[in-house]
């Protein structure tokens, strides 16, 4: 614990600040971890609390306040960055809007303690056309309920702090075998869900230019993203039909009989082209899925257009 205030005092406030700020805008930095040293480092009068604590909060408020000017001028492409990660980008983003959407003003304030939604919250406020004086007056109390809380923990427990870390050593080597085991588990489950994804899969892949040429003799393609027609921006293969892929059940697309039929997303490993060809099967479709995606098609050079503003589906927004 001594060595990490004494760090944290000799590097000033810049390090706090930085982890911050950082955390607000989706990088994964412990900001937690920074406010409960730098609140010991305030109870042993390393550092000015009222400095660490008010630059804390203007950092994170500045943070929260980029993204939510990003969200709203960049929409869903921000939001599909932040899901990267997921294994199906697109329904994550869809469960965050849908949850934002249902509690988004009470959610604002206490979204920096919920995993998942910390970072996509300030994005889903500005895509979603909350006004900025409503964000700004609700994040102030989110912002100031985390800071302040991490914060306060540490100064009050300062000395349990040092007790815990005192041992730092010993402790670091502990944590070092920790993530060793926790990350070697990680990629054997990645591995498990590969295997098994492989296992399971009986759908059909085609290369972007044979779907183009077999587009060319008649062939119809499907865009099945969740939320390519949410972005208002959004493109798609020039010819390609739309195909809710959460609204399967209530699909009246007459299908071409025994002719092959192609669908596509954005997401990782095609989760949700997988997904819906699945479904097709079961119906007797003959389909396959474009391996790649859009992205993979617009990497060949082969043509796209825009999503028909007739087609958009309107997005929720507080107003």
């Amino acid at each position: 614990m001594e060595s990490w205030i004494s760090g944290l005092a000799l590097h000033g406030y810049s390090v706090l600040f930085a982890a911050v700020f950082l955390e607000a805008v989706g990088l994964p930095i412990p900001a937690a971890l920074a406010l409960l040293i730098a609140g010991g480092a305030s109870a042993r009068g390393s550092l000015q609390g009222s400095y660490a604590l008010g630059g804390a909060l203007l950092a994170m408020i500045a943070g929260d306040t980029l993204m939510f000017v990003m969200g709203r001028y960049t929409g869903w492409w921000l939001l599909g960055v932040l899901c990267r990660l997921s294994l199906n980008p697109e329904s994550c983003i869809l469960r965050s809007a849908d949850s934002f959407y249902r509690r988004g003003r009470a959610l604002l304030v206490v979204a920096k303690f919920i995993p998942g939604i910390n970072t996509m919250a300030p994005p889903l406020a500005g895509c979603m056309n909350m006004s900025l004086a409503q964000f700004l007056g609700l994040d102030l109390a989110g912002a100031a309920l985390y800071t302040g809380a991490y914060f306060g923990v540490g100064f009050l427990f300062s000395g349990a702090l040092e007790a815990i870390t005192r041992g730092y050593q010993t402790f670091g080597r502990v944590v070092g075998w920790v993530v060793i085991v926790l990350v070697a588990g990680y990629v054997a489950f990645q591995i498990w869900l590969w295997i098994r994804a492989h296992a399971l899969r009986t759908v059909p892949f085609a290369i972007p230019s044979e779907a183009a040429r077999q587009r060319a003799a008649g062939a119809c393609i499907y865009d099945v993203r969740s939320h390519g027609y949410l972005d208002a921006k959004a493109t798609r293969i020039t010819g390609s039909r739309r195909l809710d892929p959460n609204a399967l059940n209530r699909c009246s697309e007459e299908f071409p009989d025994g002719q092959l039929v192609y669908v596509y997303c954005t997401c990782v490993r095609e989760a949700t082209s997988v997904r819906v060809a699945r479904e097709l099967q079961n119906r007797g479709v003959r389909v396959a899925v474009i391996k790649g995606g859009l992205r993979a098609w617009k990497g060949a050079g082969l043509p796209v257009e825009a999503v028909p503003l007739e087609e958009m589906a309107a997005l929720p927004t507080f107003r």
